[in-house]
């Protein structure tokens, strides 16, 4: 089976976050089942805030706003407008793949921030996702929290792009109190929108991703994927 891409909405045509993790699981279980092709959605969402199995109560919103908890790794983030989110449902060829398969969407981002923008992003020790260290304070300007299940991939990356930073002053942002947040425009100096950026992260992924892929798919060139 092809590696495969589904681009379910961006702004104005926002995903509603109960929507896309419902398309994942049945994806997930698609994938499983050799029914579906190892597929990465890339979306906008709706605006929500979201609890990985790592969340403290203090890190929840300080004014009481409802969270979505779900399964992924990690603690709370936020997402919505403006944000470009990623979940690669991928068949691992091997579960020890997954340390691997983080470092590679890490990658990715910063690679493609760095050959679009001139942005010198990085990885932090201890902390997963993507950072600008370059200031007094660290500011992360991309998430990943994930779940593998029978080797299967669910949940995946955010990345901020346009979107507003107040609603991580609401919160502990993936419970790290000692950072901060930022976007690809605050870093530039112009607007960039997640529309405008998809095109070079999922040819990155599409380049990166098939070494992952369990040996029984079969995976097609990117220039065939990228619908």
């Amino acid at each position: 089976m092809d590696l495969a891409f589904r681009r379910l909405g961006f702004h104005p045509d926002v995903v509603d976050y109960a929507e896309a993790l419902d398309i994942q699981r049945r994806l997930h279980a698609e994938v499983l089942a050799d029914e579906s092709p190892s597929t990465v959605l890339l979306l906008e969402h709706e605006d929500v805030y979201t609890a990985g199995r790592r969340t403290e109560p203090e890190d929840r919103p300080r004014d009481g706003t409802p969270v979505v908890d779900v399964d992924r790794g990690g603690k709370i983030t936020w997402h919505g407008r403006g944000q470009l989110v990623g979940y690669p449902i991928l068949k691992l060829a091997e579960r020890a793949m997954v340390k691997g398969y983080v470092a590679a969407l890490e990658e990715i981002i910063i690679r493609v921030l760095d050959q679009e923008f001139g942005l010198r992003s990085t990885t932090v020790e201890g902390r997963s996702g993507v950072w600008m260290t370059d200031g007094p304070r660290d500011r992360k300007i991309a998430a990943i929290g994930l779940r593998v299940h029978r080797s299967v991939t669910m949940h995946g990356f955010a990345l901020n792009c346009s979107n507003s930073l107040a609603p991580f002053e609401n919160i502990i942002p993936c419970g790290i109190a000692d950072a901060d947040t930022t976007t690809i425009s605050a870093e530039v100096g112009t607007e960039v929108t997640p529309a405008d950026i998809v095109d070079p992260i999922a040819a990155q992924l599409a380049a990166e991703l098939p070494r992952f892929l369990s040996v029984t798919e079969n995976i097609a060139a990117a220039e065939g994927v990228l619908s």
